[in-house]
């Protein structure tokens, strides 16, 4: 059993069965994160994938057989019917209380999205000042710099990946995303498994699997289990994103020391970029180490479920059979809100709408191999170019053709540009004369050139005469019979 990069098990086994195959495709379609990269054609109120259906089949189920036995009792045996000033009372209440988890579970969801928005924000800064700002010596030092700035830009993207499997409860270090990023430091978690004697991560049970689709929380498996039994064998995992932080801050350390970054600004922005990146670790600690208090989960669930078994008694003496299908819609709206607010309270785990860190993680990974694809560019790569079109959109002459004209020159074209955007025609008439002026002076130079040529061709002409003269004069002449 091998850990993937998202923490799932994977099995080995070379012949898998139809039911595993199905499972596997279940739990695509269950767990995970929804790709918001991928569309799909369905209308919303027709998507199953990413909706809370599957986790409402067992209480509307329940609520569908309490609902029959009220209507039957009520409509073949006794008058079952209350007042209705109780749903008006209860359904204040029950607003009032999802609008509160509701309003609270999305906050925490929004919170997190910030803080790892925030995150890949100082990633990017700190890799870019890494690789632009951050001296490279000359000749073997030289080389010694480049790795140790990809070993440093390997060590932000690690601080990225470790805090995704932490945020999972997955405290250990031989994930792929994550082994060969932090190959060379040492780490609580390695010291724990010093021999390499990490437990298997097993694979969902059947019930396991079926409770997390249907979301029975009597089978489901607790992410602590595994913190509690290490904690129990006196192994230690520490904070893997803290220790990585502390060898790039040793990385700065160094390059400050030796005069590679002597600019005190960049200093001073490496410094607010780590700071950064710590703020998003601890805050991303806090959503996932601070869920709403549980007498509060405690009453808003006992208040949603006394309204919901208390709603056909109130409609069955006016619907008669009807109150069964409007029961049910009524029961599905409520408990579907408090089935939104219960998933996404947590937005770092594997359920289908929380966030996709995996994804994240990828696009800060391609974005930190495009940043280091390149050396640092110099003037010549991207200044002194022809097809660096200065004046663009107004002109499309490149900085070889702007060079000589003078600043004034320069500083009259840069007055036209704003009149371009507040008046169309004025923008029109210049465009129209400077494509005249462009015209006229490449036709004078055409001309000029044409000219050149024929000059040219005269004097080659000229030239050819006088040397066949010249010959002429200096051959003997014939001697008289």
């Amino acid at each position: 059993m091998v850990s993937t990069a998202s923490g799932r098990p994977e099995s080995h086994h070379g012949n898998s069965s139809f039911f595993d195959d199905l499972s596997s495709d279940l739990d695509g379609y269950f767990t995970g994160p929804i790709d918001t990269t991928k569309s799909s054609k369905l209308p919303y109120f027709m998507r199953i994938r990413g909706s809370v259906l599957p986790g409402l089949i067992l209480p509307m189920l329940f609520v569908t057989v309490w609902t029959v036995w009220i209507t039957c009792v009520h409509q073949l045996v006794r008058p079952l019917n209350i007042d209705s000033l109780l749903l008006t009372v209860l359904g204040f209440l029950v607003g009032l209380a999802l609008s509160f988890r509701s309003s609270t579970a999305y906050e925490r969801y929004n919170d997190g999205r910030k803080c790892w928005g925030a995150l890949t924000l100082n990633v990017r800064n700190m890799a870019r000042l890494i690789w632009i700002h951050i001296r490279e010596r000359e000749g073997a030092e030289g080389e010694e710099d480049i790795l140790a700035k990809l070993t440093a830009v390997n060590l932000l993207l690690a601080f990225c990946v470790s805090l995704k499997h932490k945020l999972r409860h997955q405290p250990e270090y031989d994930y792929k995303d994550l082994q060969g990023l932090i190959s060379n430091i040492q780490t609580f978690a390695k010291s724990a498994h010093v021999d390499g004697d990490i437990p298997p991560r097993k694979a969902l049970t059947t019930p396991q699997r079926i409770s997390s689709y249907l979301g029975i929380p009597f089978f489901e498996r607790s992410p602590s289990k595994r913190y509690k039994a290490y904690q129990k064998a006196g192994r230690l995992h520490g904070n893997l994103p803290l220790e990585i932080m502390t060898y790039l801050s040793s990385y700065l350390e160094m390059v400050v020391q030796g005069g590679q970054i002597p600019v005190p600004a960049y200093q001073s922005m490496a410094m607010a970029y780590m700071g950064g990146m710590m703020d998003s670790l601890t805050n991303c600690e806090r959503i996932s180490q601070t869920p709403l208090p549980v007498a509060y989960n405690i009453v808003i669930s006992q208040i949603t479920w006394l309204y919901v078994l208390f709603l056909p008694f109130q409609l069955v003496s006016k619907l008669n059979w009807v109150a069964i299908p409007g029961t049910l819609i009524g029961a599905y709206i409520i408990l579907g809100f408090a089935a939104i607010g219960r998933e996404i309270e947590d937005p770092f785990g594997d359920d289908v709408n929380d966030l996709n860190l995996d994804r994240y993680c990828d696009s800060i990974a391609l974005e930190l191999d495009m940043i280091m694809s390149v050396p640092p560019p110099k003037r010549a790569d991207f200044i002194t170019q022809d097809n660096n079109y200065v004046m663009f959109p107004n002109m499309n002459e490149g900085y070889n053709a702007w060079k000589g004209r003078g600043v004034e020159k320069i500083r009259e074209e840069l007055r036209k540009k704003p009149l371009r955007h507040v008046n169309p025609a004025l923008a029109r008439e210049i465009r129209q004369s400077e494509l005249r002026d462009r015209d006229n002076a490449i036709e004078q130079k055409e001309r000029e050139a044409e000219e050149r040529e024929i000059a040219e061709q005269e004097a080659t002409k000229k030239a050819e005469q006088l040397r066949q003269r010249q010959h002429q004069a200096q051959m003997p002449g014939d001697d008289p019979v």
